[in-house]
């Protein structure tokens, strides 16, 4: 099997489980060691059809960020984010589906029970694609800050290295250089820009016009004049661009709070 057909299979193995729980909770009758007890089909059928719904609108959301941000950089904030639009998503389903459900039925719509159901709906779904996504966002984190890997472009070749294995990046006589934790460099065929869009920044912050560098080969950051700041690398980059890095007084704040 393969692993998109697995991921697939647990999704669906949870929504049928979560499924099971919530309607054998929601009632006396519905409780497994009730005398009058009766599987709540039509319970768990209708919760079915409506976690099918959630977690075809969670998937195509997930997949949506995974493309434009997960990929490269995965934080609170990008979470909180896809949660939140999710839930939107939500609920622009649940609306006019509750709406038409009620008139199938034969019944008048009101709206405190619409939205008491919403609320529901909402924070059961906001439980399940926590549990249905927490592995894959945890997955991603994982790769985006140590495993993921970039290629270099330099002339006709084209180098492969991991964000691990890269000190930083910098642009001297308007060539572009990537140095590696060994202090060897490589030229590529970037421009800073380029690069500062492609790699994650959690791990690489832009200094300046001239430098991109990596948290780890920070050894020390030093209070200078005006408010700046003067980054000195770690000993084993040996090269004179890159003997003194300052931090101006307006990228202070971003950067103390990038490092920290």
């Amino acid at each position: 099997m393969s692993s998109s057909a697995w991921r697939l299979l647990k999704k669906l193995i949870l929504f049928t489980i979560f499924s099971l729980v919530v309607n054998h909770l929601q009632s006396p009758e519905s409780f497994p060691d009730g005398k009058s007890y009766r599987f709540p089909i039509e319970g768990f059928l209708s919760t079915i059809l409506i976690c099918t719904l959630i977690g075809i609108i969670a998937e195509l959301n997930f997949k949506y960020y995974r493309k434009k941000y997960f990929s490269k950089k995965v934080e609170i904030i990008t979470i909180s984010r896809y949660m939140i639009s999710t839930l939107g998503y939500v609920t622009l389903m649940y609306i006019p589906l509750g709406i038409v459900l009620n008139k199938i039925a034969g019944s008048e719509t009101e709206f405190y029970y619409l939205l008491i159901g919403l609320l529901i709906t909402l924070l059961l779904s906001f439980i399940l694609i926590g549990l249905a996504y927490a592995q894959d966002i945890y997955h991603l984190y994982k790769l985006s800050i140590k495993d993921a890997e970039i290629k270099i472009e330099s002339g006709a070749k084209t180098t492969k290295l991991t964000y691990e294995n890269i000190a930083c990046f910098y642009s001297e006589n308007k060539i572009v250089y990537t140095v590696q934790n060994d202090g060897s460099t490589i030229t590529t065929n970037f421009t800073l820009n380029e690069l500062e869009e492609k790699i994650n920044d959690q791990l690489f912050f832009r200094a300046n016009r001239q430098i991109i560098i990596h948290k780890d080969v920070i050894a020390q950051i030093e209070k200078i004049e005006n408010g700046k700041l003067r980054i000195r690398l770690k000993a084993y980059i040996e090269n004179d661009a890159l003997g003194k890095i300052n931090i101006s007084r307006y990228k202070r704040k971003a950067f103390m709070n990038w490092f920290q």
